[in-house]
């Protein structure tokens, strides 16, 4: 399990327009990495939104914004259209950069035991470790907890 203190698992991953993002490449800028479960529900847009609003806040303090889902570039880029999105999604479609932050994990809804993404949130420090992880996350108010913890880097 990642904690506050552990390095950050390093990955290179294709994002939104195609381009490929590094995390150790980020360094020694801060970065968010939000994980979500799928691209066009009510709470994962809710959550992209809420990030995309405080963008420039975010950009202000140095800190770069990912949010990270096991759907495809193409979905991510229709996501990304259709609302306006103004922070970078990553694809990771095999889930091993999932698996390595262990936020995929078993899950229950309405009876039915299933495999998925925990809505989980990182925050990594301009060194690569993890600075503050929060673990299933409630979306209401979430992106500007995150921002005001970043910023207390």
């Amino acid at each position: 399990m990642i904690e506050a203190g552990s390095t950050a698992p390093d990955f290179t991953l294709p994002r939104d327009g195609g381009t490929m993002v590094t995390l150790s490449a980020q360094r020694p800028g801060k970065v968010v990495l939000y994980f979500y479960p799928k691209d066009n529900t009510p709470g994962c847009t809710t959550e992209a939104l809420d990030f995309s609003a405080l963008a420039a806040d975010f950009a202000a303090a140095g800190v770069q914004v990912f949010g990270m889902s096991r759907d495809s570039v193409k979905k991510h880029d229709n996501f990304c259209a259709k609302h306006g999105l103004k922070v970078a999604l990553l694809s990771d479609e095999d889930g091993t950069t999932c698996e390595a932050y262990g936020v995929w994990v078993e899950k229950q809804n309405y009876g039915r035991t299933y495999m998925g993404i925990e809505r989980s949130t990182f925050l990594i420090d301009g060194a690569g470790q993890i600075a503050r992880v929060w673990r299933k996350v409630k979306v209401k108010d979430h992106a500007a907890e995150v921002l005001a913890a970043a910023r207390g880097l």
